[in-house]
């Protein structure tokens, strides 16, 4: 049933001026009674007035909130993931935000802090905050949700990034345990073929997190049992500890490689001890690895196959082997080809 603004205010608790300020900035569009041009609002109007309200209650400004309704026919589940992602997002900035005062109240134990001390613990949190909503998507996965998976069975001309692509998904199946009744959490789901080989386990979840929309839509059509969500590695929509595996395959690169130990921090937040992590990734054993690819590459004027590796972030594995060893994980890894690696981690009763 259509409301008045009046009405539409009492509803949802907030007030007409909110309403005809959020109108005037281009958020909502009520129509307009013609005999005496009054709003009136939809339950589509409301929905997406509940969104920007429950967005402007946690600081997201007008402008980047205007950006984020910008698609044109969202349903339920398109707002309410809108909601999920933004709230998680503030989550973890809060996280953040108090891990870091817990930090400095600690070292007031021992002596006091300057304002040196201050403006770096500050400048901490900013670059956290930074890194977690500053990624952007200069591939533009939208685009290629449709065609996604003809698209990684080409072969290519001079190179083919996903030469190995079924190998490594069957290796990453066969080395996650299975157990009943598990959370198993796919990062760069994509198109969902990863993570529905995992739903053949009795009782398992499979939620699926994608910075994309498009990406979403496909995997909730091919596979409906697997829960999407959006979302990215650096600020993933699920509590702590929850997961009991979380996989990866051919997304990790698009990290730039500062961000990557940040979403290995993000995974471990996420996992329950004993929990997995594997991720198959286009990747280089250590850098003298690199080095030696590049210039068998160079000298055999694969101009092509440089270019790819360049216009992304392939990870050093070694590094990510580093950071998990010293998170308290087992690590095992392969490398299946020059640019194709898995790594496979454990978590050892507690972490730190």
């Amino acid at each position: 049933m259509d409301l008045y603004i009046k009405d539409a205010a009492k509803l949802l608790q907030t007030t007409t001026r909110a309403i005809r300020f959020y109108e005037e900035k281009g958020l909502i569009y009520p129509q307009k009674a013609v005999d005496n041009n009054y709003r009136f609002f939809t339950d589509q109007d409301l929905l997406r007035l509940h969104t920007i309200l429950a967005l402007r209650e946690i600081g997201i400004p007008v402008q980047e909130i205007k950006q984020l309704l910008s698609e044109e026919g969202m349903n339920t589940r398109k707002y309410l993931d809108i909601q999920r992602a933004a709230l998680f997002e503030k989550w973890l900035e809060i996280r953040d935000m108090l891990g870091t005062i817990d930090g400095m109240v600690g070292r007031t134990e021992y002596s006091d802090f300057s304002m040196k001390d201050i403006h770096k613990l500050a400048q901490h949190l900013k670059n956290l905050k930074e890194q977690r909503k500053g990624w952007v998507d200069k591939w533009d996965f939208d685009s290629w949700a449709d065609n996604f998976d003809s698209h990684i069975k080409q072969e290519g001309h001079g190179f083919n990034v996903h030469q190995g692509y079924d190998e490594a998904l069957a290796k990453v199946v066969q080395l996650v345990e299975r157990k009943e009744n598990a959370l198993v959490v796919d990062i760069g789901v994509g198109t969902g073929n990863l993570g529905a080989k995992f739903l053949q386990n009795e009782g398992s979840r499979v939620i699926g997190v994608d910075q994309s929309d498009e990406m979403l839509l496909e995997c909730k059509r091919a596979h409906p049992e697997i829960d999407t969500r959006k979302g990215h590695f650096l600020a993933l929509p699920l509590l702590d500890e929850q997961a009991d595996a979380i996989v990866s395959s051919y997304a990790l690169h698009h990290l730039p490689d500062k961000e990557k130990l940040l979403a290995l921090e993000e995974m471990t937040r996420v996992l329950k001890a004993g929990g997995q992590i594997c991720i198959a990734d286009l990747m280089f054993v250590d850098k003298s690895h690199r080095k030696e690819v590049m210039d068998e590459l160079q000298a055999a004027g694969n101009t092509e196959a440089i270019a790819a590796i360049e216009d992304e972030y392939y990870a050093d594995c070694s590094v990510l082997i580093d950071w998990l060893l010293g998170h308290g994980y087992s690590v095992d890894s392969w490398q299946l080809n020059d640019i194709l690696g898995i790594i496979y981690a454990k978590t050892e009763g507690e972490r730190y």
